[in-house]
């Protein structure tokens, strides 16, 4: 079993800045990529970011050039910072582990609040 813990949400002014960390641990075995993932109230979970075991990212169009992931195969955890944040960045931010078996794990979610 797979387990992800993610930490570093909170509520944050416009323009402001927050990292978010995911820390897999249990069973893991060869893992092709850890992203980021966001869901807003009504809408569904979109792709925000993700990192390969190679390294390759990629962004959601919406953040790029404002979002940064960054991996720790060490640590097998997951970092993503967060720059120029905007109200409609607001959402739960979840965490994925995808293996190169295909089996997929998920974190709980932590919330991003971006207001004034």
């Amino acid at each position: 079993q797979v387990q992800l813990v993610e930490s570093g949400g909170g509520l944050v002014q416009p323009g402001g800045s927050l990292r978010l960390s995911c820390a897999a641990s249990g069973s893991i075995f060869s893992i092709y990529t850890m992203g980021w993932y966001r869901q807003a109230p009504g809408n569904q979970r979109e792709l925000v970011a993700r990192i390969t075991n190679s390294g390759s990212t990629n962004y959601a169009d919406s953040v790029k050039g404002r979002f940064f992931i960054s991996g720790d195969n060490a640590k097998n955890t997951v970092y993503l910072q967060m720059n120029r944040l905007k109200p409609e960045d607001t959402a739960v931010y979840y965490c994925k582990l995808l293996t190169t078996y295909g089996s997929d794990y998920w974190g709980q979610g932590t919330q991003v609040t971006v207001s004034s």
